[in-house]
């Protein structure tokens, strides 16, 4: 798993970049065709001192603004990964949640049949690379592999969004940056592994999540095989997990982004080809030529 974790973060990166060339291929506007007159400029106005949609709830952002802080956040990644926690970071968002609610959001992480689907693709690839934990071949040790996925998955999820935020009073989502460059995003996307915020709003070490996978890893010791609970398999599968967050970070903070620029390339091809219908339906009938 140590590889696929590594993979994961690393497509996670080339998703950024990739998302900053569509940005700029978006923004770029086709000049107009020869011969057609523009349109007379209009006297701008300048803008209000205060934008009041940037107060309103992310539910009624306009969705084609193009800024992308207020895209909208899907609750499962590419329509399977859990996503449940994650936030734009906006007024509306900012109130601490209430140690019921930071309850009932990893009881969402971890029982969504999403998850149950993601522990069982983990588990078929561990099963063919024989990877940690070794439970060796056959159905038996694939139903081994599945039950220790779905135990990691509820112990991390109790005490990294459940005990620890309420405890220690951080708040477990992430909160999408949403602007910046690219770049930026990508830093704080990763650096969220270990940095949170309190519920008053300030910053603070992460240790939820660092702990958290800590504590999931010398659980898991009672029900991985042998080989696979010694202090240095612990300590390399808790890296690992720290490194999978953050790649997993960044999905959070892309994805958005990704589906609101499809919905405007989207809007933008049916308005050309509305626009190329009426043309056609538009244009006279062919004159007929007079009888000889």
């Amino acid at each position: 798993m140590k590889s696929f974790g590594k993979k994961f973060a690393a497509s996670a990166i080339l998703l950024g970049f990739s998302l900053a060339s569509a940005h700029a291929q978006d923004a770029a506007q086709p000049a107009p065709p020869p011969g057609q007159q523009s349109e007379p400029a209009q006297k701008q106005t300048p803008p209000p001192a205060t934008d009041p949609s940037q107060n309103l709830p992310d539910k009624v952002q306009p969705k084609q603004s193009p800024d992308t802080q207020n895209a909208e956040n899907s609750k499962r990644i590419l329509g399977i990964i859990p996503n449940f926690i994650s936030a734009n970071d906006t007024a509306a968002n900012q109130k601490p949640l209430t140690s019921r609610e930071k309850y009932v959001l990893s009881f969402h992480q971890m029982f969504d049949f999403s998850a149950h689907i993601g522990n069982l693709l983990q588990s078929t690839i561990s099963q063919a690379t024989d990877g940690q934990p070794h439970y060796g071949e056959g159905w038996g040790s694939f139903a081994e592999r599945f039950a220790a996925s779905e135990g990691d998955q509820m112990t991390s999820c109790f005490f990294i969004y459940g005990v620890l935020p309420s405890v220690l009073h951080d708040d477990p989502r992430y909160f999408r940056r949403g602007t910046g460059s690219v770049g930026s995003r990508l830093y704080y996307a990763a650096s969220r592994t270990v940095i949170t915020r309190k519920d008053s709003g300030e910053p603070t070490f992460n240790v939820p999540q660092t702990l958290g996978q800590l504590i999931q890893q010398g659980i898991s010791t009672s029900y991985y095989p042998e080989r696979d609970r010694t202090v240095g398999s612990v300590f390399g599968q808790w890296g690992i997990d720290l490194v999978y967050n953050s790649g997993y970070n960044m999905l959070r903070e892309f994805m958005p982004d990704l589906g609101q620029y499809l919905a405007r390339r989207k809007q933008r091809k049916a308005e050309k080809k509305a626009a190329a219908t009426a043309s056609s339906t538009s244009s006279p009938a062919p004159t007929p030529a007079p009888a000889p």
